[in-house]
């Protein structure tokens, strides 16, 4: 048997029982959902700098959604309309990435 140890989404025990096979799984508290989708988020990240293909980069950034989606809900009691006014906000104080500007360094 394969360990896993880490947060996965709902339907994932549903399709793994769907191949024959048995899985175990627990429902995690609060604290330890919060801990689980930090990781998670972490994982999906390193996965989409790893990302060889525009496909599988648009993929991983799909599931970072997810995961930003789940956070903003789930653990914030929020929205993401909430989190676009805040990021349209900082755009229009402190701009985009749009142009690229690397900063090298400021003089003390």
């Amino acid at each position: 048997m394969r360990t896993f140890n880490k947060l996965v989404r709902d339907r994932i025990p549903e399709i793994i029982q769907s191949t024959g096979k048995d899985c175990k799984t627990e429902t995690l508290n609060q604290d330890r959902y919060i801990l689980e989708l930090k990781k998670k988020l972490l994982e999906e990240v390193e996965e989409y700098l790893q990302a060889a293909t525009k496909e599988n980069a648009l993929e991983e950034l799909a599931d970072i959604l997810e995961i930003i989606n789940t956070l903003v809900e789930d653990v914030h009691q929020s929205s993401m309309e909430e989190v676009e006014r805040i990021q349209s906000n900082k755009l229009e104080k402190r701009g985009g990435y749009e142009e690229k500007v690397f900063l090298l360094e400021v003089e003390d």
